[in-house]
């Protein structure tokens, strides 16, 4: 083709596609001027998920294009799996639902819980506000101190159902000896503080440290409870004498097994939306989440009510989350005897 022509070819071809319609910030703006999104928790109200939950749905309208509004929706039970299946079956799949996850719905569907019924792999991730790690804790009252008490004296935790402190307790009973009966079913972590507080159990086999430091921060700087362990891929610096999970593998055979379950940890408060949502809607959502935690006013907000921020982007809580699920046969074989209760 001469050059001259070729020339007028380009620009042909560039002002068609100038005018071809597509997916700009104004169509997004558009899309979600007046409407009115939800964010679904999968706890009962006042705890650390929903109370992150609130403050990012007063901040992330000013951010979305055409700022929308938002209500929150709790949805507890199955350990964060109802409302995982909800948003995978009845909701619109366009952008207008966001949920901020249980972390353990990852490791849960790896080995195959018979009550999932979605493949978090298809799941949109917009951000993360916390790589708090989990912790395991007693009372004051229990005559537990360290980990060690534990493997000579029968300790009774409660938990959630289905929340990760089931197979933590399991995990620590299977490879080190600990002498823990877990107690669990309660509806939410608040029932399971008001049991440990009235003495009807011990201690709570999980909670995230950074929901501890925002719900009971007396409990902690009284004494009223003990750190026996921490679940994370590193130590936090204000659990510098606390043992980490990881850190009880034996060999390389437990590592890899503690590795697996202590992963999500690194997505504790995630947020994701649904499959299939066109992708500029997603990046726009990102984009929002990244703006909302980076913004003075929702870090004053957070620092006020001791919420713990230390975000990961979308694209990095994805890439976690999909190394989750994809995690090695043997690996996943060994954490569903665990998990499940098989053994």
């Amino acid at each position: 083709m001469p050059p001259a022509l070729l020339a007028r070819t380009t620009i042909v071809i560039s002002l068609l596609l100038g005018a071809l319609p597509c997916h700009s910030q104004e169509d997004v703006a558009a899309f979600y001027h007046g409407k009115t999104l939800e964010m679904l928790v999968p706890t009962t109200a006042g705890n650390d998920f929903d109370l992150r939950a609130r403050l990012l749905v007063r901040f992330m309208p000013d951010h979305i294009p055409g700022h929308p509004t938002f209500i929150t929706r709790n949805m507890p039970g199955g350990g964060g799996i109802v409302a995982m299946n909800h948003m995978a079956s009845r909701v619109p799949r366009d952008g207008t639902t966001l949920h901020i996850m249980f972390p353990s719905v990852g490791a849960l569907q790896a080995i195959g819980t018979p009550e999932i019924n979605f493949d978090l792999r298809q799941f949109r991730f917009i951000g993360n506000t916390s790589t708090s790690p989990n912790v395991m804790t007693v009372w004051h009252t229990s005559g537990i101190k360290t980990l060690e008490d534990m493997k000579t004296k029968e300790v009774v935790l409660g938990s959630t159902a289905g929340d990760s402190g089931v197979y933590y307790a399991r995990v620590l009973n299977d490879l080190i000896g600990t002498k823990i009966r877990l107690v669990s079913g309660y509806a939410g972590g608040g029932q399971v503080n008001l049991a440990m507080e009235r003495e009807e159990v011990q201690g709570r086999a999980t909670n995230s440290w950074a929901a501890w430091k925002t719900t009971k921060p007396d409990w902690i700087t009284d004494g009223k409870m003990l750190t026996v362990l921490q679940v994370g891929l590193t130590r936090h610096p204000d659990l510098k004498d606390v043992p980490l999970l990881i850190e009880l593998a034996a060999n390389d055979n437990d590592r890899k097994l503690l590795e697996f379950l202590s992963a999500s940890v690194a997505i504790s408060r995630a947020v994701v939306t649904t499959p299939d949502v066109p992708a500029a809607r997603l990046a726009a959502l990102r984009k929002a989440f990244d703006q909302t935690v980076a913004s003075p006013a929702f870090l004053d907000e957070a620092h006020r009510i001791n919420l713990d921020i230390s975000p990961l982007s979308g694209e990095q809580a994805q890439a976690v989350s999909d190394g989750i699920v994809n995690a090695p046969p043997d690996v996943v074989a060994r954490a569903r005897t665990i998990m499940l209760g098989t053994k």
